[in-house]
């Protein structure tokens, strides 16, 4: 049951696309998520991820294209015959049912004996970490722990596919760090497909195996977490994975895969990126900008606008001859002032030529 392990199911998208009168919602796209994975779709308000996961779910009609799960195309089939669960938002519980009642609410509604609903309820209860808390109203519950009773209802009803919208917004920071470990670690031990919807880029890279960057309705990258950070295709997504400068260099020599960088003052060495010689896009991570002594060879000349001590690192707002630089430094000990005259260097991670 919920505290066993089984193969998810794969979900396909062969051409899917939303259509709202002249406004494409969702441009038509392919997607395979494999079975027993964790997708997240990840992107800006209006990119169209929370679309794209409403049709997986068979809450929103497709109007182009086919959606299959298990390899059964289930694209005209209504939500409550796909055999996917979603956990919303806002968590959606019934006030006045207990924990039990909530969780088992869709069984009964399926027909099944309310006694052995409510033992399927308690299995899933225990296996979100709440055992002992089923007869509990919801208003007697933290927000995480509202947040695992809704995950457990969807857990009851064996779904081939869990569902996530944003299932963490309503937490508080330190709550989102913990809750998002543990929902991927559920993930892990039941070996369910998940389709996980998120704006928060830390969270995408916490629980994914697999992201899917969405720009505009359409997809924009899929990659591994480390795969989009360290090696994003386009600057769109360089800026959109974590902190990062955008900043225009000129590419000098290109020999073996490597190509020589020009920053104003510094010539840098990094992967050519199959990019050629000319103007090129730079995206420098905050961490890979190196603090230096104004007088260091091949650095690139700074004057620091803001210093601001943050316990364990130090964060800066440079200004330089090819734009304002955000750095994040390790020696917060020795704090560097507001106007100090610096040079820069840069790690040989964290720094990345990308296409516009």
């Amino acid at each position: 049951m919920t505290g066993e392990k089984k193969q998810g199911a794969e979900v396909r998208l062969e051409g899917v696309a939303k259509r709202y009168g002249k406004v494409m919602a969702v441009k038509p796209l392919d997607l395979v998520v494999a079975p027993g994975s964790l997708v997240t779709l990840l992107g800006p308000s209006g990119c169209g991820k929370t679309t794209l996961l409403r049709m997986i779910a068979g809450l929103e009609r497709v109007s182009e294209g086919r959606i299959l799960i298990g390899g059964g195309d289930v694209t005209d089939l209504s939500a409550g015959e796909r055999n996917v669960s979603m956990v919303f938002q806002s968590y959606a519980l019934f006030p006045h049912m207990s924990v039990r009642e909530n969780v088992a609410f869709g069984l009964v509604s399926e027909g099944m004996a309310k006694a052995q609903a409510h033992a399927k309820a308690e299995e899933a209860v225990a296996t979100v970490g709440l055992a002992g808390l089923g007869d509990r109203l919801p208003s007697e519950l933290s927000g995480g722990q509202q947040q695992r009773v809704a995950v457990a209802r969807a857990l009851v009803l064996e779904p081939d596919v869990l569902l996530f919208d944003e299932p963490l917004s309503n937490l508080d920071a330190r709550l989102r760090r913990s809750m998002r470990e543990e929902i991927r670690d559920l993930q892990k031990r039941l070996g369910v497909t998940v389709v996980y919807v998120t704006h928060d880029q830390s969270e995408a890279l916490a629980v994914s195996d697999t992201i899917v960057v969405m720009n505009a309705a359409e997809i924009a990258q899929v990659g591994t977490p480390r795969e989009l950070y360290e090696e994003p295709a386009n600057v769109f997504v360089a800026t959109f994975m974590g902190e990062a400068n955008h900043v225009r260099g000129t590419i000098e020599t290109v020999r073996d895969g490597m190509a020589q960088v020009r920053l104003d003052t510094a010539l840098i060495e990094m992967p050519a990126r199959e990019l050629g010689e000319g103007p090129v896009d730079v995206v420098i991570r905050p961490e890979a900008v190196r603090l230096q002594p104004e007088d260091e060879a091949n650095g690139l000349a700074a004057t620091v606008l803001t210093a601001t001590y943050m316990g364990a690192h130090a964060e800066y707002n440079l200004e330089t001859p090819v734009g304002r630089l955000f750095a994040v430094a390790p020696e917060a000990d020795a704090l560097r002032k507001p106007g100090d005259r610096i040079s820069l260097g840069f790690g040989r991670r964290g720094i990345m030529l990308v296409k516009p």
